[in-house]
């Protein structure tokens, strides 16, 4: 029996080349997509979950009360990560944890600078990231000690063996390689090419032990059995607790949150992280069943649209004694042969453009063909699809009654409301809430780019200052004047485009206690912050301490401070920071230095009684970019001969603000144009099938006079009138969908009327396009032929 099924479903495949194509060909598109984005979603779910302890490992935040409501951080203070652990027995280990080390590496006649981390010893008995030669244990016990990646150290040592040589950093520093780790995957958090120890970071005096400074990630793991919830209480007041008294912290929290959370949900609200990347995890998940779904639509609706092909055959089937279920099984069962065809075609799509959407998402996504779970999952994948495209068909097949059919009694609904309407108007729905999705995505993107960043990032570079750049500034900033390649030169304490420092605890004439929450965002300058970021000054002067020596604890405010500090006359106010008096020379206009879809922090440029690691430089218009840039790393590498000469365009760098919006809009445009090509592909087969059907029809209306306006006008009407009830049905939901999705941002467009009008009319004139070839076709065949059995 099973045979003979398999036989009469083969059979129906090669008969109906057309449709079976076109079922293949929809199914596989659908089932491509599908594939593409939860290879992506199972990247983002799978992130840093390899840990062998991970159900135990924490990271440690703060809580407190600031600019008018309580919000959460995951920086903590250099003394927390010891106290944990030396204090509470709960504590397992307790590890700290920073990037962002930009030293100079030499081994032999090679020089580079890797991007590496400072750890302490138990971080990689903590976390499990696995080391090919080493101990884990002791690998960053000693203070000359270095972890390298595998990359880092083919690159250093070849194909030598790495452990125990010798790496030297800066100019006298030498470690030696007591581990070396596997290349980190894809799906982890962490960035680093290498490790110190953190007992270098306290040698290079760069720790202390102040409970208000947070630059740094702690983690504990605790110990077996330990509830989260009774060790968050326990260690709630432990920042309050050793700054008795300091009304500055008498609100502050501390707590933890599952280190397996920290990549998904790193959106705060109230204190509390409640999204972040989940948001988008869900979204294309719902977005990869859509597209499954619609294209399980096109074969509910060829199959049940085709229906009178199959009538005279189940009613054979019956009349000799096939039972319901015998046929609701034949027929599932080739709709899941159709799906495992399908698959398999999909499986070829995929690996065709798998290298192109890992590029798309920046994460090196792959088929684990060697895993026996994909095998698995790739079963129930074809299994679900296949029962989803063919358990309509199969009861509505199964169901006819064999007198009627075999007396030729059979006719297809032509109900104003059957089931193949309704299923043609969710699959339009889905994909006009998709398009509409993406162009308010697309319209949100361009509005954040059309916005004024505040600063000139035309001809603007900044360079890290490594090395010997501090102590040769001054050399360095005259000779790239004199030699005509810069107009000007700055050094500050971050590029223009990010933020690395904040702080609160400032007072100033009229200030409250209540003010000294305010966070204020901290940068700095030496001289010509203005001129060479090409900031606008509201009033005032730019920080100079070439002309004006006094200028050492001169401060520069954004218009944002200036308001917040009720300044009426901010000129020559005192602010009191960090123990230090520092007089205000100027309000500068707003500029962006974050995110281009939030507002505007305040922000305070400190004069250079401050700290600096970062040197902006405006390149000089009359020369030819390449011109300077050959001029300037000449005179880099005259002063900084140990250093590569490594620079950044401000200007690409605020273009990566737009990165991960882009990324997004960019897979929902991609995957709402494959979801109206299926949609369009079961829209042009069932428009087929109906003109085939019709053809009598058609030929007695154009013997009776109608004109070829009349008849495709006669054919296309009905589908059109269903997409117009998709744009109907889709628009609210669009517009509640993307709505909350706007609430992400500060800076954000309203959603108008012309998305919805236009998103209409594209989709209308699409679908008019797709069926209007059989329309067209069947108005102008010859009426004789259609007519001529009669």
């Amino acid at each position: 029996m099973i045979k003979n099924y398999f036989k009469t479903a083969w059979r129906n495949l090669v008969r109906n080349k057309v449709y079976s194509l076109i079922n293949i060909l929809g199914l596989s598109i659908g089932m491509a997509a599908c594939i593409l984005i939860l290879l992506w979603v199972q990247n983002q779910l799978s992130h840093d979950r390899f840990h062998k302890n991970l159900d135990r490992i924490y990271i440690v935040n703060n809580r407190d009360i600031g600019d008018g409501g309580k919000f959460a951080w995951s920086w903590t203070p250099n003394i927390m990560g010891p106290t944990l652990k030396k204090d509470y027995p709960e504590v397992a280990d307790a590890v700290r944890y920073v990037e962002g080390n930009n030293f100079l590496f030499t081994v032999g006649e090679k020089k580079m600078v890797p991007s590496g981390a400072f750890a302490d010893p138990g971080f990689l008995s903590v976390f499990s990231f696995p080391l090919i030669s080493g101990d884990a244990k002791n690998a960053l016990a000693e203070v000359s000690n270095i972890v390298l990646t595998e990359k880092l150290a083919r690159s250093l040592f070849g194909a030598d063996d790495p452990l125990g040589k010798i790496v030297k950093i800066d100019s006298n520093a030498h470690f030696k390689v007591t581990g070396v780790l596997k290349n980190l995957p894809d799906n982890t958090a962490f960035d680093f090419a290498y490790l110190l120890p953190w007992s270098y970071k306290d040698k290079l005096g760069w720790t202390d032990s102040a409970w208000g400074n947070n630059g740094l990630n702690t983690y504990v793991m605790l110990k077996p059995g330990t509830s989260q919830a009774t060790f968050d209480q326990k260690i709630n007041k432990i920042t309050t607790n050793h700054l008795p008294g300091d009304p500055l912290y008498k609100n502050r929290e501390v707590f933890t949150q599952p280190f397996k959370d920290q990549w998904l949900y790193s959106k705060q609200e109230n204190g509390r992280y409640i999204g972040g990347r989940i948001d988008m995890v869900r979204m294309f998940t719902a977005i990869a069943t859509l597209i499954l779904i619609i294209a399980c639509i096109n074969f509910m609706n060829l199959s049940t649209a085709r229906s009178e092909k199959r009538a005279k055959e189940v009613g054979i089937r019956k009349v000799v004694g096939a039972q319901k279920k015998g046929l609701i099984f034949q027929f599932i069962g080739e709709s899941v042969l159709l799906s495992g065809i399908a698959f398999l075609f999909a499986l070829a799509i995929v690996i065709i453009f798998l290298p192109g959407f890992s590029t798309l998402v920046d994460q090196q996504l792959h088929l684990p063909f060697t895993d026996p779970l994909f095998w698995m999952s790739a079963v129930t994948f074809i299994l679900v699809s296949g029962l989803l495209a063919g358990s309509y068909p199969a009861f509505y097949l199964s169901a006819f009654n064999p007198v009627k059919v075999l007396k030729g009694f059979f006719k297809s609904s032509t109900a104003a409301v059957n089931p193949r309407k309704v299923l043609v108007v969710i699959q339009f729905t889905f994909a006009v809430l998709l398009i509409i999705s993406t162009f308010i995505v697309m319209q949100q993107i361009k509005h954040a780019q059309a916005r004024d960043n505040g600063y000139n990032a035309q001809h603007l570079v900044f360079v890290k200052m490594n090395g010997a750049i501090e102590n040769n500034y001054s050399l360095i900033r005259n000779e790239l004047i004199n030699r005509g390649a810069v107009v000007s030169v700055t050094k500050s304490m971050s590029p223009i485009t990010e933020r690395y420092s904040d702080s609160w605890n400032f007072s100033w004439t009229g200030s409250t206690e209540e003010d000294k929450k305010t966070d204020f965002v901290r940068m700095a300058s030496d001289a010509d912050f203005v001129k060479t970021l090409g900031t606008k000054l509201v009033m005032g002067r730019d920080i100079d301490i070439f002309k004006y020596p006094s200028d050492s604890n001169a401060i520069l405010l954004n218009e944002t401070a200036a308001k917040m500090m009720h300044l009426k006359d901010p000129l020559n106010a005192i602010l009191k920071a960090d123990d230090i008096e520092w007089r205000v020379v100027g309000v500068v206009k707003d500029f962006i230095y974050q995110s281009p879809y939030e507002k505007v922090q305040q922000l305070i440029v400190f004069g250079p009684k401050s700290w600096f690691n970062t040197m902006h430089f405006k390149l000089n218009p009359a020369n030819t970019t390449r011109q300077n840039l050959d001029i300037v790393a000449a005179i880099f590498k005259q002063f900084n001969p140990e250093y590569p000469f490594d620079y950044k365009f401000v200007d690409a760098e605020y273009a990566r603000k737009f990165k991960e919006e882009q990324k997004t809009g960019t897979m929902a445009a991609l995957f709402a144009g494959l979801t109206i090509f299926i949609s369009c592909l079961g829209l042009f087969a069932l428009s087929t099938y109906m003109a085939e059907t019709r053809i009598k029809e058609i030929g007695v209306r154009k013997v009776l006079g109608a004109s070829i306006f009349n008849i495709t006008s006669l054919l296309s009407g009905s589908f059109l009138k269903l997409v117009i009830i998709s744009c109907v049905v889709a628009s609210p939901i669009a517009w509640f969908v993307m709505h909350n999705w706007l609430k992400n941002y500060q800076y954000r467009i309203s959603i108008g009327w012309p998305v919805f009008a236009g998103t209409a009319l594209l989709v209308m004139v699409i679908a008019l396009v797709t069926i209007s070839f059989q329309s067209v076709k069947a108005a102008l065949s010859n009426p004789v032929k259609a007519l001529r059995s009669e």
